[in-house]
């Protein structure tokens, strides 16, 4: 009883998060009120005061979706304005034009790998899906085909290598060298992308666990020929790093 009391918090805290699964995957409830409900009861679990509890979550899901709404919206723009002008068709046609589609698939793992390093996993995301649907549309392939690699190396890159803030805040706790985590970061974090971008890409393409989504009325679009320059499709890749 006095274990349970002195990790009053801890406990509080584990059950909320095995609720909010429930809650989601279970009864299907919508994710936003399944978190605000669990985090009300998981506060006045923890110990604290009503009028406390809720001032906590009140500071922190503002403080949360303030960052988000400034993120989310700056990289939507930033990704329109890349679509719009061209520069996200003509860097996947250079990448498809250049290892073709077979081997796309590749790249946009390698990709999503550098480009989450100095950019948020979310921003990173809004910005290069673009690119994911252009590069679908030319190889005439499920836009998962692309995704997943993508997925793999933004992912990864976010949870093993810094700058980004977990790496950085795990190497500080355990007291770790920054530069052994970057090192043992890219060599661990490249063999999972490897394993659950492109491979596992591949894998579920042949087995036919892809949907096939190009509609065959597209055809004329797909094969319209469009400037793939080498100096935009450079400068395009400047700028998403």
């Amino acid at each position: 009883m006095d274990w349970a009391i002195a990790n009053q918090p801890l406990l509080a805290t584990l059950s909320g998060l095995i609720a909010l699964l429930v809650l989601i995957l279970r009864f299907k409830m919508d994710a936003f009120i399944a978190l605000i409900l669990i985090s009300v009861f998981s506060a006045l679990a923890a110990g604290l005061a009503p009028e406390l509890a809720y001032e906590t979550i009140v500071s922190g899901v503002g403080g949360t979706l303030g960052f988000i709404a400034v993120v989310i919206g700056l990289g939507a723009i930033f990704g329109v304005l890349l679509e719009a002008s061209g520069g996200v068709q003509a860097l996947a046609n250079k990448v498809i034009e250049k290892q073709g589609a077979k081997q796309a698939r590749w790249s946009m793992g390698g990709i999503g790998l550098l480009a989450a390093i100095p950019v948020f996993f979310d921003v990173a995301l809004i910005i290069l899906a673009p690119m994911i649907f252009a590069m679908a549309k030319k190889a005439r392939k499920p836009a998962l085909v692309f995704g997943l690699p993508l997925l793999a190396g933004l992912a990864t890159a976010h949870a093993f290598i810094p700058p980004t803030p977990g790496p950085i805040a795990v190497a500080e706790i355990i007291g770790a060298d920054l530069g052994w985590v970057i090192f043992l970061g890219l060599i661990v974090g490249g063999i999972t992308v490897i394993v659950s971008g492109p491979l596992l890409s591949i894998a579920l393409e042949r087995y036919g666990l892809i949907e096939d989504t190009v509609d065959v009325d597209t055809e004329d679009d797909v094969t319209e020929p469009v400037a793939t320059d080498l100096k935009p499709a450079l400068a395009v890749g400047l700028i998403l790093l």
